[in-house]
């Protein structure tokens, strides 16, 4: 795939263009050439949000990408229809990533567009309906029914109206066939009306008009004019006790919000009236979602293991683009972020923080705006459109030098990025799957910290494979920390073995004996336990013990979770769900059982265990709204719980210091997965978890349940030996030809029907069979899960030499071999899902 322009278009220089190309959020690989109106010329810049009419009907939103005097030959130009920004939304550089990112990940330059811009800077169109002027009533007046007539009536009364001010107008739901019918009688218009989705928050505030506010005496004379008016009294004294006015006028300026002044019961009709009066006025101001706060403290002092680590990293940046932080759970890796990020931002420029998940935001956001106050924005998918446009536009005015998000911030229209650190850098959670681009956060970090001549800070306890390989071979700079901050220590492993613990009849409710006493001991002693079972739910299925049917998803190849909560069988790849049923669908039994354990069944089997422990679960059902991570973390850092079973959600940097206890209720479920990166996932995940427990004084317990404690791997973890670790498996990567040895990619091919997609896989692999470079094909074959959504799946992977231009020339005849299937009219609805370097 050829690049869509050189660093000279964008970075045009001169005047009088007369067409731009548009990046357009829609799957198609170029962007559109458009006519620049001459009124527009001097409103043009590259990365200005304009609109534009795509097709017939549609209005989208588009970012100029490029302009210049070319007449696209092919079709005729269309106007630009409007510049919707004063000055830039995107800027050059982030035009620039965009255009690596669709070339590296396969994919179209819209769809990274459409991924990395704010729904809210997006337009949204309504269908609005308005009176045909050509419309003569009065001769029309006996084809139109009742109900159109009172349409048209309200029309009357408002120059347009919305389907839904429609359906109120009638009293019904269904208001299509009307219109339609108003339509052929011309007797209305319907049109887009096209409108930004962003919207200001508006705060109605209140303050003394400025005679009384500058004078005493009138003051006084309010007061006086106020005798026997109580309400209205305590209304203006609540006003003056918030605001000053008389030892700092100035502050009656900003006056203060309505809701405060009648936050403790005040009657807004007693406003009203002084507002009528002349005492008060009311105005509107403009405010940010985003709240204000100062710092509160100073970085805290590094240890003397820290310091060194700190030095350490600043002179491997001195000859390395990038470096990686290897320091164990616990070892202060946070502190020596926090002296990083406060360098770079007192040199001037910008500082970018990856986190993998929401709810380790949740925490360090905390400590960090302690440090940094409102210099920090935040950016992640649980805030609203109009938080997260608000987070942009804080960025693109300098509000925010410093930015802590998880992988959509790397989209943020950073100007002088001089750092970016990327905490747990191994994380599977920086990977996006679906949809379109499926880039690695990470490794686009490194690369856009590669445009901005800026600085990559990886951290990790676990690092994963490719970054610590880079190390290995000195592509990236090496630092690592081998202790943990202050008296704490590395936490004590204990192997529970559950298969000896069933013959022995000590297993109770999928619990061990050891793990039952650990926990036993933490109660006891008000300390705290984390559960970690990596299956949210009830049961990961319900079996009939009489025919042995299990409930199957309509839609995919899997079975249905059972959720006892909600009395449902839920899928959790596409989102169907039933309600569970009292018998068998098959055979009618009564005798259906739950299979397997998730969350859910493990909270039910720990309160009949420890009835008098305060238990909640951290899952991806528990968290849903805006502030449920923040809601957890809250009750278990206060101490108002005393065991969180949770997902992967707690084994990602959380620090509490009460937390003596981890638990791994089954080991053997992370281990044993069909995927070559299993055992580094295993040692990541376990790792990781364990370091949970004792990080203050106290040495932590983990207790691993597992079948076969044998295992080689857990004798690994137990050391901490990560060195030994990687080389015992890096040797069989090697051998095979994974990662980081050569470069995947993964080829999925889905349609509806079966045949079909298994034809179309069959013809993708005999042309890329034929690429004339150094590779590996296998498959395809049916995915794990054959059928999603009603989509058949077939697999392709292809192991690609490293060495040369290999991957650029496979994507090049890749490109040209999907676009040739889809010509084919058997073949025209099939889709080709393309993932370089999956997780």
């Amino acid at each position: 795939m050829e690049s869509l322009f050189s660093d000279q278009d964008l970075y045009p220089s001169g005047s009088g263009n007369n067409f731009a190309d548009i990046i357009l959020p829609v799957p198609i690989p170029r962007m559109f050439t458009y006519s620049i109106p001459y009124s527009m010329q001097s409103e043009i810049n590259l990365g200005s949000r304009v609109i534009v009419q795509f097709g017939k009907k549609k209005v989208l939103t588009g970012i100029i990408g490029i302009v210049h005097n070319k007449p696209p030959q092919a079709y005729q130009a269309k106007p630009i229809l409007e510049v919707l920004d004063d000055t830039p939304s995107v800027n050059p550089l982030q035009i620039r990533f965009w255009v690596w990112m669709a070339e590296y990940y396969f994919c179209h330059i819209g769809e990274v567009m459409h991924a990395a811009l704010p729904t809210g800077l997006r337009l949204s169109s309504e269908s609005k309906v308005q009176l045909n002027p050509n419309f003569n009533r009065e001769e029309s007046k006996y084809l139109l029914d009742t109900r159109e007539i009172l349409i048209l009536d309200a029309l009357d009364n408002q120059p347009e109206l919305s389907y839904e001010d429609c359906e109120k107008v009638l009293s019904i739901k269904s208001i299509h066939p009307i219109l339609k019918s108003l339509v052929k009688k011309e007797a209305i218009l319907i049109f887009e009306k096209v409108q930004e989705k962003y919207t200001p928050k508006v705060e109605t505030r209140i303050r003394l008009t400025p005679e009384i506010a500058t004078s005493k005496n009138a003051l006084q004379e309010v007061f006086d004019s106020l005798a026997g008016k109580a309400k209205q009294e305590s209304v203006l004294l609540k006003y003056l006790r918030d605001v000053p006015v008389l030892q700092k006028p100035q502050s009656n300026e900003k006056g203060l919000d309505k809701a405060t002044l009648l936050e403790e019961g005040d009657s807004e009709s007693s406003v009203k009236t002084l507002i009528k009066n002349g005492i008060f006025e009311s105005f509107k101001v403009v405010v940010n979602r985003l709240a204000e706060e100062e710092p509160e403290s100073e970085p805290a002092v590094l240890s003397s293991s820290q310091q060194a680590a700190f030095e350490e990293v600043k002179h491997q940046f001195e000859s390395k683009q990038t470096v990686l932080l290897h320091g164990v759970t616990g070892s202060g890796k946070t502190e020596i972020y926090i002296q990083m990020i406060r360098e770079v931002l007192d040199s001037g420029s910008q500082v970018l923080l990856l986190l993998p998940e929401i709810a380790l935001t949740t925490q360090i956001v905390t400590r960090l705006k302690k440090v940094f106050g409102s210099q920090m924005g935040v950016y992640h998918s649980k805030y609203s459109d109009n938080e997260r446009v608000e987070v942009w536009n804080g960025v693109l005015s300098g509000r925010f030098s410093f930015v802590v998000g998880v992988r959509s911030s790397i989209f943020l229209p950073f100007d002088s990025l001089g750092l970016i650190i990327v905490d747990e850098e191994h994380e599977a959670s920086y990977k996006q799957f679906d949809p379109a681009p499926r880039f690695q956060a990470r490794d686009s970090a490194i690369m856009l910290a590669y445009f901005h001549q800026a600085r990559t800070l990886l951290g990790s306890a676990t690092p994963s494979f490719e970054s610590y390989f880079n190390a290995s071979q000195g592509k990236f700079g090496y630092v690592e920390l081998t202790h943990r901050f202050g008296d704490a220590s590395m936490p004590q492993f204990h192997l529970a073995d559950m298969a000896a613990d069933r013959r022995k009849n000590l297993l109770k409710l999928d619990t061990t004996r050891v793990l039952r006493e650990k926990i036993q001991d933490a109660l006891a002693k008000q300390e705290q336990v984390l559960i970690f079972q990596n299956r949210r739910g009830y049961s990961p299925y319900i079996q009939c013990e009489d025919c042995g049917w299990t409930g199957q998803c309509v839609q995919c190849d899997v079975s249905l979770t059972y959720h006892q909560f909600s009395e449902e069988l839920r899928c959790h790849y596409c989102g169907y769900k039933e309600k569970t049923p009292s018998s068998c669908p098959a055979c009618g039994s009564t005798q259906l059982t739950t299979m397997g354990m998730g969350t859910e069944r493990i909270e039910e089997s720990l309160s009949l265990l420890f009835p008098e422990a305060r238990i909640a679960r951290m899952d991806l059902d528990t968290t849903r709204n805006k502030h449920g991570y923040q809601r957890l973390l809250d009750e278990f850092g206060s101490g108002n719980l005393d065991i969180l079973v949770g997902t992967q959600m707690i084994t990602k940097g959380l620090d509490f210091g009460r937390v003596t206890v981890v638990g791994i209720w089954d080991g053997d479920r992370i281990l044993n997965f069909p995927d070559f990166r299993a055992g580094e996932r295993a040692y990541q995940q376990i790792t990781q978890v364990a370091g949970r427990a004792g990080r203050r004084e106290a040495q932590g317990q983990v207790i691993l349940q597992t079948r076969d404690p044998e295992t080689q791997m857990y004798a690994q973890v137990i050391k901490g030996d990560y060195f030994e670790f990687f080389n015992h498996e890096i040797h069989d990567r090697k051998k095979f030809y994974y990662p980081p040895f050569v470069k995947l990619v993964k080829i999925t091919t889905r349609h509806a029907d079966f045949k079909i997609a298994e034809k179309a896989a069959l013809n993708l692999h005999h042309g890329m069979a034929e690429i004339p470079i150094k590779k590996i094909v296998l498959g395809p074959e049916k995915g794990i899960i054959a059928r999603i959504k009603n989509q058949y799946q077939f697999e392709s992977l292809i192991k690609l030499d490293r060495s040369g231009n290999t991957p650029v020339i496979f994507k090049e005849h890749l490109w040209k071999i999907t676009e040739e299937l889809k010509t084919r009219p058997e073949f025209r609805s099939v889709r080709f899902v393309v993932d370089v370097d999956p997780s």
